[in-house]
C-alpha cells in the first residue's frame, strides 16, 4: 500500500487564493477555501492507488516554536474570510472519511513529518506521499520510500530530488533553512548566506555546528568565505535557534499507530450530503467516488 499525508493548511490557502470564482454559503459565509479543499481531496480519492490517507491541520496558526521565537509565524495578517473556513475544512474532510489531525500545540508539518517516519518504516507500505511542496518536509524524505509530491505540478522529489534541488541531503535542511532563511515561516536566516554557500558549506561540514568559525579554517572553497565565516560566528546562537525551529518533531502524539487505521473507507453520509447542502456546495456530491473494490 502506500500513504498519502496531506498538508490541509497548505490547500486551504492554495484554494483561497486561487483564481477561481469565490464561493459564498446560502447564510453569507466564505467557503472558497472549503470548497477548493474538498474538490482537492475528492479528486484525490478517485486516483488509482490511493486507499490509505490523513489530512493535517493548522487548527490555530501558532505552535511551541512561537514560545521559542517571537518572530515565528502566527495568524496575524491571515484574512478573516480565510481563518473562518479553518474549523469547517476539518468538518468537511472527517465527512469525506478522511483520517483527520488538527494540530494545536504543534503544526501540521510535524504531524505528517512523525507519520511519515512511522508508517514508512512499516514494512508493508510501499511508498509515504507528502503531499505538499513545503521545503520544511524534505528533512523526512528519505530515497524513494518517503517522497514529497507536488500535486499542483504533478512532481514527485525523492531523496536525490531534494539534493538536486537544495544541494544538500535531506539530514541537512533544518541547517539550511537555518542559514538561508524561510520567509513563509518567520526564520530571518544568516546574513551574507545564501543558497549557494549554505549548500556548499554544509555538504563538506554536514551541519552549522561543525562549520569553523574561522574561514581560515575552511577545507572547502566559498566565495566570500572570510564574510560568512564572521556573520555566523557572530550569530552562531541564532543559528542554532533557527535550525531548531526548522526541525520537524517526529513525537506527535497522533492516535493511529498502524497503516490499516487510515484506509478509506468511503464518504459518511448522509453527514457530507448534509454538510454539502446546508453550504450550498451540492455540486460535491456529483462525482464522488467509492472505495477500492466497491462496485
Amino acid at each position: 500500500m502506500n500513504i498519502h499525508l496531506i498538508d490541509g493548511t497548505y490547500e486551504l490557502f492554495r484554494a483561497h487564493y486561487s483564481p477561481r470564482p469565490g464561493r459564498v454559503a446560502p447564510d453569507g459565509r466564505d467557503v472558497k477555501a472549503a470548497h477548493g479543499l474538498a474538490q482537492s481531496l475528492i479528486a484525490l480519492l478517485g486516483r488509482d492507488g490511493v486507499t490509505h490517507l490523513a489530512v493535517a491541520f493548522d487548527t490555530v496558526i501558532r505552535s511551541f516554536r512561537n514560545d521559542l521565537f517571537d518572530g515565528y509565524k502566527t495568524g496575524d495578517g491571515v484574512e478573516a474570510g480565510l481563518l473562518g473556513q479553518f474549523a469547517l475544512a476539518e468538518e468537511m474532510a472527517a465527512a469525506l472519511g478522511v483520517v483527520v489531525w488538527p494540530m494545536d500545540e504543534f503544526e501540521a508539518d510535524d504531524a505528517i513529518a512523525t507519520a511519515a517516519v512511522r508508517f514508512g518504516a512499516h514494512p508493508a507500505v510501499g511508498q509515504v506521499l507528502m503531499c505538499s511542496p513545503d521545503k520544511d518536509l524534505a528533512q523526512v524524505v528519505s530515497g524513494n520510500r518517503v517522497v514529497m509530491l507536488d500535486r499542483r505540478k504533478n512532481a514527485v522529489i525523492d531523496e536525490a530530488g531534494v539534493i538536486a534541488k537544495f544541494g544538500v541531503p535531506p539530514a541537512s535542511i533544518p541547517d539550511y533553512l537555518a542559514l538561508v532563511g524561510d520567509a513563509a515561516d518567520g526564520i530571518p536566516g544568516i546574513p551574507r548566506w545564501g543558497a549557494r554557500s549554505a549548500g556548499a558549506a554544509l555538504t563538506r561540514y554536514g551541519g552549522i555546528a561543525a562549520i569553523p568559525s574561522d574561514a581560515a579554517a575552511w577545507d572547502v572553497r566559498v566565495r566570500g568565505a572570510a564574510g560568512l565565516a564572521e556573520s555566523l560566528a557572530r550569530q552562531r546562537d541564532d543559528a542554532e535557534l533557527y535550525r531548531r525551529l526548522a526541525t520537524l518533531r517526529r513525537d506527535v502524539p497522533l492516535p493511529e499507530t498502524q497503516p490499516e487505521q487510515l484506509r478509506w473507507a468511503g464518504v459518511r453520509q448522509p453527514e457530507f450530503a448534509n454538510l454539502c447542502q446546508s453550504l450550498g456546495l451540492e455540486s460535491l456530491l456529483n462525482r464522488l467516488p467509492e472505495p477500492a473494490g466497491c462496485p
